[in-house]
Parts: structure tokens; sequence; C-alpha cells
């Protein structure tokens, strides 16, 4: 075997060097390429209008929105599973009670109410959801009622002709499990209050609890 040279051999390159050095350290003169230069320009010209158009506010834009209205859609095709709900007393409160079903009702809320009511119930243009005072509520079906066909002479639109049957329940017994968080809004109490919401019966206990075992 040969031996190798302890001393440093000296590296002979003849590239072009800038006029920069640090501590001895010197620079080639190696730009990058112009059409790197100018995708990295556009992507930082491109970067405020992608901003504002996905984070800017707007409701349904932002990629949880554009996941909420995908997962509705697909959820519409379970449907089938529970048949078509009817908004009664009883089928409101066993919904109120059921986690799986009750995500579906928060995914149409944020998906069409959160202009009004803002993101989570506290009011907005509409009132306040969270707390104990009602405008047109005294029992809780008479809050699908208020979603199929509206109140306070089309402040409050009728949802009938653009939403499911069962999405109206599912949102219905979402927006019944936001009373009692009682959070702050801009608008302050509205209404009466009213009699809390019935006990759900133990049939509905029943079919409740190996959905929630499944999580």
């Amino acid at each position: 075997m040969s031996s190798s040279n302890p001393e440093k051999q000296p590296v002979v390159d003849d590239a072009p060097k800038t006029d920069h050095a640090y501590d001895g350290i010197e620079e080639f003169d190696n730009p990058l390429p112009g059409w790197w230069k100018w995708l990295f320009i556009a992507t930082i010209a491109f970067c405020p209008f992608y901003w504002l158009y996905y984070h800017g506010g707007t409701p349904g834009r932002s990629i949880e929105d554009g996941y909420g209205v995908a997962l509705a859609a697909n959820t519409r095709l379970q449907f089938e599973e529970i048949g078509e709900l009817q908004p009664t007393e009883a089928t409101l409160v066993e919904y109120m009670h059921k986690d799986n079903w009750l995500r579906v009702g928060k995914i149409v809320f944020q998906t069409h109410c959160v202009s009004c009511h803002d993101r989570d119930g506290q009011g907005k243009v509409g009132p306040n959801l969270t707390d104990e005072y009602f405008k047109n509520i005294t029992t809780i079906e008479d809050i699908a009622k208020v979603v199929n066909n509206g109140a306070a002479a089309g402040a409050m639109p009728k949802w009938s002709n653009r939403l499911h049957p069962n999405e109206v329940v599912l949102v219905s017994s979402y927006v019944a499990s936001m009373r009692g968080q009682n959070l702050e809004g801009p608008r302050g109490a509205e209404g009466k209050t009213i009699p809390p919401w019935p006990e759900p019966t133990a049939s509905s206990e029943d079919a409740a609890e190996p959905e929630s075992s499944e999580e």
C-alpha cells in the first residue's frame, strides 16, 4: 500500500469567485438560473392573493371548511342508514346525544350559519345561540321550524328548500346542544328564558352508547 502524504495538498480551482470573503472563506460566483429567480418572485407575488382568498375570513373558503363540505356530502350518502328523520321532540333530543351525527349538524351549521350566528353560535347579525334566552323558540321542536321556515320577516331565511330533511334535524340538534355554553357575543341577551330541553329517553341513551365506545 502506498503511504499517504500527511501534508494537505492545495486545491487548484480557477472557478470565478465573488469579492466577498468572510474570515478567509470565499464565495463562488455561481448565480441561480434566471427562471428560478423569477419563479421565486412569482410565488411571493402570489402569496398575498392566496392568503386573502383562503384565509381572509370568508366562510367556506378555508381548507377546513372545504373538508367539512366534502364530509357533509359524503354523509348524505350515509343517510340511508337512518332513513328520513322527522323533526319531533324525541328525535331532536335523541340526536343531541349522538356525537357522530351531531358532528354532521356542526358541519351544516359552520357551512351555512356562521355569517349570521358566528362560528361557535355566539351571535353576529343573528342572536346568540349559546345563552338561555330565545326569541322564536319555546320548545326544542321550534328550532327545526325556524330552520325550515325562517323567522323575523325573512331576516332568518328558510332552509327547507336548500337542506336535506336530515340536515335540518341534525343542525337543529346541534343548535340545541349549544345552549348553556354562554359564549360572549356582540348582541347581548335577547328574548325570553324557556324551560330546559327534555331529557333523553332510555332507548336514546342505549343507542348512543355503542357509537361513543367506537371512538
